[in-house]
């Protein structure tokens, strides 16, 4: 993700998912969100926010990484995706999810092409001093949903998957809700009054497109090279495939 929070807005409900299933959840950020305070200096800031993304993770049973690239600022160069591919050589992991590369914050849209790349050359030996973990392979890549669930240009997006969250729901809440710093951001800036109602209602909005109470919706990467199979749809019986 690019900042603390935008896993708790955007997947928080799949990740509890896939943590109750016995899976290791990692949430990483490439930034510490230092631009996200009218008030806080850019340190100040930046230590509370990865306090809050600590918190919010732990109460998924994930653990929180950030890369401490600059918010607001995010540039896809050779030191942002060389931090991204060494962690995901600590991690291993075998299902990324990613942020748009269409949405209306440049930072996500660098995110997700940080995620895309990362996740296919990260098993390469020669990508990376640290040490090829065992199992190492192309993961499974999904993108998250933009905000509202529109991209950079206010165009609905069309989903791959949707996840069934309804139980998840309010422990979502709870993670988001650890992010207290941004609510008066969010609203000055922003001009989002509510970050949490907001959450929920999109929640269920995509609930109400795939018949559940609330869902999370996703668009699968299936260029070469990575797996093409929609693996939370084998994962989930409560998800269906978007028509």
């Amino acid at each position: 993700m690019a900042h603390p929070d935008d896993a708790e807005m955007a997947c928080a409900g799949t990740l509890i998912r896939l943590a109750q299933a016995g899976w290791q959840i990692h949430i990483a950020t490439v930034t510490a969100g230092d631009c996200g305070s009218q008030t806080m200096g850019p340190s100040e800031i930046a230590r509370v926010r990865i306090a809050e993304g600590t918190r919010a993770a732990e109460l998924a049973g994930a653990e929180f990484h950030c890369l401490e690239e600059p918010d607001g600022r995010v540039v896809y160069d050779r030191q942002a995706l060389q931090k991204s591919i060494d962690l995901f050589r600590r991690i291993a992991p075998s299902l990324v999810i990613t942020m748009p590369m269409s949405d209306y914050h440049s930072d996500h849209e660098i995110t997700g092409k940080l995620g895309r790349a990362a996740s296919f050359v990260y098993a390469a030996p020669n990508a990376s001093d640290v040490p090829v973990p065992d199992g190492a392979a192309v993961p499974f890549l999904y993108y998250c949903d933009g905000m509202e669930g529109r991209d950079r240009m206010g165009t609905p997006i069309e989903p791959t998957t949707y996840v069934d969250i309804t139980d998840q729901l309010e422990l979502k809440a709870s993670m988001l809700a650890c992010h207290e710093s941004q609510r008066e951001w969010l609203r000055s800036h922003n001009g989002m009054d509510d970050y949490l109602d907001a959450m929920k209602q999109h929640s269920i909005e995509r609930g109400r497109q795939c018949g559940v109470g609330a869902a999370e919706a996703f668009v699968q990467h299936r260029g070469h090279g990575h797996p093409a199979d929609d693996l939370m749809l084998e994962m989930f019986a409560h998800v269906e495939r978007a028509h």
